[in-house]
């Protein structure tokens, strides 16, 4: 049977149980396009980023 080598600290154990207080990812609404996307990434759809063009995007034949 597995035994810990060592006591973990409060602050390990802190570190470790940091992502339960994590939220769900939220969502906000395109200005363009009406849409729901993070915040602060790029929208694969169109190829903008805060209102420029970053991506070329490819046409659907």
């Amino acid at each position: 049977m597995a035994v810990p080598k060592r006591k973990v600290s409060p602050m390990k154990r802190g570190f470790r149980r940091s992502a339960d207080a994590l939220k769900n990812p939220t969502y906000a609404e395109d200005k363009d396009t009406g849409e729901l996307k993070r915040p602060h990434h790029i929208d694969l759809k169109t190829g903008r980023y805060r209102g420029r063009q970053v991506l070329s995007v490819k046409q659907d034949d």
